[in-house]
């Protein structure tokens, strides 16, 4: 898996380039999986003009919107706060998603891994009674934006919401307003539970053999 570190801020455009190849970011350097003796890594990306929700991606459409002004979502460059840092750090424990060796993400590294980039990089957040309920960070492209992490509060109030569905289908609601034609969801693994829900927004295309083959 080749790392390489950028020097400056790539354009939106050239962006999209790096996009278009399933190259991902870590901070201000970029990777794309090529290993030897695996090919289970595959880019995938969502149509956006052609995408329609399933019927249980309706449903959790439904229940957040029957939040009504409880609900307050913002959007604009991704910037650290000590609230986001603890919400990030209770995702991550709550959901076993850290190890003990690797302990709990400082602000340094908070700041190296998601707000610095070489990309123009944006962040999405949802509040619930004022309460900060999750955060989207968004690399920014000219056609096409690529999802680099989300996290949500796990207490079951919040996580019975199905925060992930919806912050997804909140991004390509964004791609719309904004006509981009994208939404790079990272790697899909058939045989992985933790990236193989990607598949079940529909069409999307994934990255085999170096082309783009869409799926219905």
């Amino acid at each position: 898996m080749p790392l390489y570190r950028q020097q400056r801020i790539l354009s939106l455009t050239e962006t999209d380039v790096r996009f278009a190849m399933s190259e991902r970011r870590v901070g201000q350097s970029l990777y794309r999986t090529e290993c030897p003796a695996c090919s289970a890594c595959k880019g995938i990306r969502i149509l956006v003009n052609q995408f329609v929700m399933s019927k249980s991606q309706r449903r959790v459409w439904n229940r957040w919107k029957k939040l009504g002004s409880r609900l307050r979502i913002t959007m604009g460059p991704a910037s650290y706060s000590e609230e986001k840092l603890a919400l990030y750090n209770r995702h991550k424990q709550k959901r076993n998603l850290v190890s003990s060796e690797d302990g709990l993400m400082d602000a340094a590294g908070y700041v190296g891994w998601l707000i610095r980039s070489c990309f123009q990089t944006a962040e999405m957040c949802f509040y619930i009674d004022g309460h900060l309920v999750g955060v989207g960070i968004l690399d920014l492209g000219a056609t096409a934006i690529s999802s680099v992490y989300f996290y949500f509060d796990p207490d079951p109030e919040w996580s019975a919401l199905s925060p992930g569905v919806f912050s997804v289908l909140q991004e390509i609601g964004f791609c719309r307003r904004t006509g981009r034609t994208h939404h790079y969801l990272g790697l899909y693994v058939a045989e992985c539970g933790k990236l193989n829900y990607k598949a079940n927004y529909l069409p999307h295309q994934r990255l085999v053999d170096g082309e783009w083959h869409t799926f219905q």
